[in-house]
């Protein structure tokens, strides 16, 4: 059901990659919802997904390819976008995240310190890039909003998320520190979500991610929030309802982040008798 929530509302959605990808959905989302929409890659990422079927669906959304490390297609990206909206933007998704070590199989004790700083560029310093380009081209308009992916792993140790846990703490770091001056400059809110376990492309290459899919399962009252959950909720952040809501963590995770322990999962740890 859409409720016309961003009607007349342009933005930019970074990370779609395929069907599974929340960015996707959220894409999705968005323009069900009324808005207008510019999507946005990696240059190899658009080689390897499906993206040009989304921008489709999406009322032949523009594709405009954009390292999110290098400033300069950063730039290019937000002024070809304003160009096509014909004026300011009202939204940015950012769903960006790569951990080298984590693919390349680098334990957290041995990490390599070259591939860990390009996680970080990619995963948390690119929102700093996105937000400073976006300040210095006066690109968002009054009352934009922006959203942030993130994992609870920025607050508690999960072992396999490894490097990634850094860097999505910094990402975080950075939604408060710009989202105080972006809210002081133009009352634009900056945001973090920190969604439940999701099977995208991305989250399944981290080890053991079947076995603490089911263990968070287990551990959240209300169960995993699905991909097209976290696609209502950052529509909703998108929109004029939530003008006040700024500098924020918000979990986005069945109940996970404040559950102890529940039932389910003591009665998977009883001894066989």
């Amino acid at each position: 059901m859409a409720y016309n929530l961003l009607k007349g509302k342009k933005g930019i959605i970074f990370g779609a990659l395929d069907e599974k990808s929340i960015a996707w959905k959220a894409a999705l989302k968005c323009y069900e919802e009324g808005a207008q929409l510019v999507l946005t890659n990696a240059p190899v990422a658009l080689r390897m997904g499906t993206i040009n079927k989304l921008s489709e669906i999406c009322g032949n959304a523009p594709v405009i390819g954009a390292d999110v490390t290098n400033v300069d297609d950063l730039k290019n990206l937000i002024e070809k976008s304003m160009e096509h909206f014909g004026g300011g933007i009202d939204f940015i998704l950012h769903s960006v995240g790569m951990g080298l070590n984590v693919r390349k199989g680098k334990p957290y004790t041995e990490l390599n310190y070259d591939w860990n700083q390009k996680t970080f560029d990619i995963s948390s310093v690119s929102l700093h890039k996105v937000l400073k380009t976006c300040w210095e081209l006066d690109a968002l308009n009054e009352h934009a909003s922006v959203v942030a992916l993130t994992y609870i792993a920025a607050q508690r140790v999960f072992p396999s998320y490894n490097e990634m846990a850094d860097a999505k703490a910094l990402l975080e770091s950075i939604t408060r520190m710009f989202g105080y001056y972006y809210g002081e400059r133009k009352k634009v809110r900056v945001n973090t979500i920190s969604q439940s376990p999701t099977p995208t492309t991305a989250g399944s290459g981290v080890q053991g991610f079947d076995s603490f899919l089911s263990y968070a399962e287990k551990m959240s009252p209300l169960g995993n929030a699905p991909a097209e959950a976290c696609a209502d909720y950052i529509a909703v952040m998108f929109s004029d309802l939530t003008r006040y809501v700024t500098m924020q963590n918000l979990f986005h995770d069945g109940g996970f982040s404040f559950t102890g322990v529940t039932d389910k999962v003591l009665n998977a740890m009883k001894p066989d008798a």
